[in-house]
């Protein structure tokens, strides 16, 4: 098939699920029909149905798992926090997206995440998920890597509050993005001992700004600590 026919063939496919999701055809934990049955729908080939599933995964719309179990097949998932997160890294790692720009936008995010959370209606269930992942990293035990892992879940977590899916997402796939720089930096330098209490200490300040309701203070806390955390690691 003639790489402009493949093209139209792929995009085809994409958007019968993009219209099927629209429309309720298609729902979170559905499957799609497997690779002949789309490819007869379509009178396309399969290696053309194969490319728009690939597509679909790399979207996070998708995932596909092989063989014959319950598990197997083509499920709707839509995870987009991780398709986002694999391209800014790429776009990161190519230094077209300057990391001191992620930073800014990220800081941007956060602190008008944490300016709304103090008027959205969030309880104190939702609150006990950032509280339990402050408590973790209390414990002296941790590698930095798990460390950083909790810190990135920890300010996901307080962000959510806000009550805006679209800012978690982007605010979940900024950590990710630049996660391989933080990992790098905790690890390559002697200070981390010394900087490990200095982070919980600013992570207590920002979650009592945030159980107080106190919007203003925990932006500002939340600035002051990523702006601490960048000059310190760069």
């Amino acid at each position: 098939m003639p790489q402009s026919a493949s093209g139209r063939a792929h995009d085809a496919v994409l958007r019968h699920i993009e219209e099927s999701l629209r429309s309720g055809k298609l729902r979170l934990g559905d499957r799609l029909p497997g690779e002949r049955a789309l490819a007869e729908q379509f009178g396309i080939s399969r290696g053309s149905v194969r490319g728009a599933i690939r597509s679909l995964e790399v979207m996070g719309v998708v995932r596909s798992a092989t063989g014959s179990g319950p598990n197997s097949g083509t499920v709707i998932v839509s995870d987009p926090s991780s398709a986002l997160g694999g391209a800014l890294r790429m776009h990161v790692a190519s230094h077209r997206l300057p990391l001191k720009d992620v930073v800014e936008a990220r800081i941007m995010m956060e602190t008008w995440s944490l300016e709304h959370a103090a008027v959205a209606p969030w309880d104190e269930e939702q609150l006990d998920d950032a509280r339990r992942l402050l408590e973790a990293m209390d414990d002296d035990a941790l590698s930095p890597e798990v460390f950083t892992l909790l810190d990135a879940q920890f300010h996901v977590a307080l962000s959510s509050l806000a009550g805006n899916a679209v800012v978690s997402t982007m605010m979940d796939s900024m950590r990710g993005a630049i996660s391989e720089f933080i990992d790098e930096a905790v690890t390559s330098r002697g200070t981390w001992d010394q900087m490990v209490h200095v982070l919980r200490e600013h992570h207590r300040g920002i979650f009592e700004a945030v159980e107080a309701r106190d919007g203003e203070l925990a932006a500002r806390l939340v600035h002051e600590h990523i702006d601490w955390f960048y000059r310190h690691a760069s």
